[in-house]
């Protein structure tokens, strides 16, 4: 029995549904960049690239945020004593390992020069970046963006994926911080300095809400630029409405916030694909 509570704790320190959703949008990027068919293996590369570098950020975050999750998530599997810290770092390093392989050996330059960035940028993260206010919600945000950027790159055609990083980036920005404020007693207890500790809660989540007022006027750019049609409109405008809410129940429930602007985010990346696959037809 402690072996299979050690590999479930070393599945879950990945976050698997977070890592696999990181591979879909990493595929949804590929999707809308490319102008006929998909090549499968920088394709695939790049999917099983994303899932297993965002599972080892989680896992390395989790490393470092262990004495944090005992106040904020102490059921996460290093403070429940599901896994040792010892393990969940080399489980960590072993993923980046794999996540690299993969990179050099299927995706072209520009690709990579992206995964070096985002590796990067993961491993620095907790240590050097999380506590600043703004900035390491700033690099979150980047990171969910650019899982978009990098499926384009992945088959040469990054033009097309601008858009959807930009707005992408916006409502993880978003995200973030409404997380920040549903986390604000353990950050503080940690001597973290987030932006809702710095600013307040109130003025962090008046600038959550206005990044996502911006995100969804910027999300009608597609069709107003015939990239997409009107199929991509009837998916993105209830994906708005949903994201525009959530920022709003943020104020009162943080948590289910920042929930519910997930569901939204994900139907928003949905609406690239229909209009993608619109142009196709």
């Amino acid at each position: 029995m402690a072996t299979v509570e050690r590999v479930r704790g070393l599945i879950e320190l990945t976050r698997p549904v977070n890592s696999v959703a990181a591979g879909v949008l990493t595929f949804i990027g590929s999707f809308v960049a490319a102008a006929g068919g998909l090549p499968v293996a920088p394709v695939v590369g790049a999917i099983g690239a994303t899932v297993l570098a965002t599972g080892a950020g989680n896992a390395i975050n989790d490393y470092f945020d262990r004495e944090i999750d005992r106040i904020n998530n102490p059921d996460r599997p290093i403070p429940r004593g599901a896994v040792s810290p010892r393990d969940g770092l080399w489980f960590s390093i072993g993923l980046f390992g794999l996540a690299v392989v993969l990179v050099l050996a299927l995706l072209p330059p520009l690709a990579i020069a992206i995964a070096v960035l985002n590796l990067l940028a993961l491993v620095t993260y907790t240590e050097l970046f999380k506590g600043l206010p703004g900035v390491g919600n700033a690099l979150v945000a980047y990171l969910g963006g650019s899982t978009f950027l990098f499926g384009g790159a992945a088959i040469g055609n990054i033009e097309p994926t601008v858009v959807l990083f930009v707005l992408a980036a916006l409502s993880t920005l978003a995200r973030e911080i409404i997380k920040d404020v549903e986390d604000i007693a353990g950050d503080r207890e940690e001597g973290l300095n987030t932006l809702p500790i710095a600013v307040g809660e109130r003025r962090a989540m008046w600038l959550a809400a206005a990044m996502l007022v911006v995100a969804a006027l910027a999300s009608p750019l597609p069709y107003l630029t015939e990239t997409f049609g009107v199929a991509y409109l009837v998916v993105v405008l209830p994906a708005d409405l949903i994201m525009l809410y959530a920022g709003y129940e943020g104020f009162t429930d943080p948590t289910a916030g920042q929930s519910h602007l997930k569901y939204g985010m994900f139907l928003a990346a949905v609406a690239f694909i229909v209009g993608r696959a619109a142009t196709l037809a």
